[in-house]
């Protein structure tokens, strides 16, 4: 297996532990959901199922490139629609601050799925670095 490969697979399997977190948790997360958007709980269960289907996708190797390009523009949604506003208008540092951490940490798995999706196709599977 090469060294590409193992990194899908890994990356695959922490894309489904979000999915199935969101998932099952759903409640939980309920919050996150600004009050701008209508429908409240739903985005949660359709995140979580869309988070679910893109790792079975790198998983499997089927439409991989599709599946990495949706979920990186799902996670930049994320950073627009939740954590930049909560960046902006928090009402304390520290939950300004875990916004902060939140949005990095998407736009570090955004550019994640665009390598991954980048190099499904890649005839030598080695990623292009």
């Amino acid at each position: 297996m090469s060294q590409h490969r193992l990194a899908c697979i890994v990356f695959a399997i922490i894309t489904g532990a979000f999915g199935i977190f969101h998932l099952f948790n759903a409640k939980n997360m309920e919050s996150k959901v600004p009050d701008f958007i209508p429908g409240g709980i739903i985005w949660i269960y359709i995140s979580g199922i869309a988070f679910v289907l893109a790792s079975i996708a790198i998983l499997v190797n089927y439409h991989t490139k599709l599946a990495c390009y949706l979920l990186g523009v799902m996670l930049f949604i994320f950073v627009l629609v939740v954590h930049v506003p909560i960046i902006v208008t928090g009402e304390t540092e520290e939950i300004k601050q875990t916004a902060l951490i939140m949005m990095l940490k998407d736009v570090g798995l955004i550019m994640a799925a665009f390598l991954v999706g980048y190099n499904s196709d890649r005839p030598d599977t080695e990623p292009n670095l």
